[in-house]
């Protein structure tokens, strides 16, 4: 079973860039859209009306810094500072090329920081290389799933 992708996006506009990138890297992961960072927590707690979702963890979270309701990186701290949730890949997909937002997501344990690009074909190439990296090639942690490709 393919773990699946949470993209945790409010912006429309990139909501939609992100989606065409990730199809268009040809994975088969189900991508799981929530709009705001409560709705991200209640979808990684099965709370509210994530609870009755599959157990597990997503492969991947990919997250925006600027959200409403609760920030990206106060639900990056509530990720690294709950047991079942510590070792999920979290990235940091954001326009903000701040510094201090950039030092803050590492301090708070993410994976990688990702400066969505302005340019489409760089956005979409960035977008699948992100998508294909976690999902795929990154081997997760002990007693994870892992995607295997059937042989064909």
């Amino acid at each position: 079973m393919l773990k699946p992708i949470l993209l945790v996006e409010d912006n429309p506009n990139d909501l939609e860039l992100t989606l065409i990138a990730l199809s268009k890297s040809q994975l088969a992961n189900q991508v799981i859209v929530v709009r705001d960072g409560a709705e991200a927590l209640d979808y990684l707690h099965r709370r509210g009306e994530h609870a009755q979702r599959t157990a597990g963890n997503p492969a991947v979270v990919l997250l925006d810094l600027k959200l409403p309701k609760v920030d990206g990186l106060e639900v990056l701290k509530e990720i690294r500072t709950t047991d079942g949730l510590k070792p999920l890949p979290v990235v940091m997909l954001t326009s903000s090329k701040e510094e201090q937002d950039l030092v803050r997501s590492y301090e708070l344990g993410v994976n990688a920081y990702v400066v969505k690009p302005v340019d489409f074909t760089e956005f979409v190439r960035a977008i699948a290389d992100l998508g294909i990296f976690w999902a795929v090639l990154n081997e997760p942690p002990p007693g994870s799933q892992k995607y295997i490709k059937p042989n064909k």
